[in-house]
Formats: C-alpha cells, structure tokens, sequence
C-alpha cells in the first residue's frame, strides 16, 4: 500500500515544529504557547509571593504590609524570571546554566530568611540549591545543544 505523500506543513511523526517551539514533536500551538510564555511566570510569581509573605508573617495576623510585600515580592519574581528567560538562551550553556542556578538559589535562600532562620543557613541552603540546579541545568543544556558550537544554540 501506498503512502501519500506528505503535504506543505504536515509533520510527520517525530519531526520538529516549524515554530522551533519544541524540542521533539510540538503537540501545541503557537497561541498556547504565547499564553503559556507569560501563564508560567506569572502563577510561579505569585506562589513565590504568597509563600513569601507567608513566611515574613510566621502565622501572625494579615496585614496590608504584608500583602504588599507579597506582590513586590512577586513582581521582582516574575521580573527576573522573565528577563533571564530572555537572556540566558543567548549564553553559552555554562553561564546559561550558570544564570538559572543563581536565580534558583538566592530565591530559595531569601524565602528561608524570610522565614527567621539565621542569615547562615538560608546561604548554606541557597548554595546547595544552586549547586544542584546548576549540575542539572548544565546537563541539560549540554545533552540539547550543538555539539560543534557549545555557544548557547540549541540543535535543531
């Protein structure tokens, strides 16, 4: 039996999105992943705040401070979030991966100082975060790029 032959922007099975929006097969569109390029950073933001203020609080009365912390918090969350998500692709993979375990990290570390604990173990707590989501991150991005131009560009 005959196969036809494919049409101008069928895919076939296991082939890249034109978009360049996936690494292997692309099973959405390009307008769910517009909405999901601003839905992610802005629901981690305001996790990130909550959680925030929620620490800053220790279980005390809500106050109009402390939500207002709380949606600075998210905002700065949400802006660095953004702005090293622009950035880092343009990096080699070690400071690409470098700049993702820093920002992991000192999130980590000052929801922990938010919460009380001395200013040594959210460092120590911090550096351990980073440590381990830059050893991912690095291993991630070094199994998915190029492997004559280690500069950042992704294959594909």
């Amino acid at each position: 039996m005959a196969h036809a032959a494919p049409t101008p922007g069928m895919r076939t099975p296991g082939t890249r999105a034109p978009s360049g929006a996936g690494d292997a097969t692309d099973v959405f569109g390009a307008r769910t992943h517009l909405v999901m390029k601003w839905a992610v950073p802005v629901t981690l933001g305001l996790v990130y705040g909550y959680w925030a203020a929620a620490n800053r609080r220790s279980a005390g009365p809500i106050t109009g401070w402390n939500i207002l912390f709380g949606f600075v918090a998210a905002l700065a969350f949400i802006v660095l979030y953004v702005g090293i998500r622009a950035v880092a692709p343009r990096m080699r993979r070690e400071v690409h991966a470098l700049m993702w375990a820093v920002f992991a990290g000192c999130a980590i570390g000052f929801l922990i100082n938010q919460s009380g604990s001395s200013v040594l173990y959210s460092a120590g707590v911090s550096v351990a975060v980073a440590a381990g989501f830059f050893a991912v991150m690095f291993y991630r991005y070094y199994t998915h790029e190029n492997a004559e131009r280690a500069e950042g560009h992704r294959t594909g």
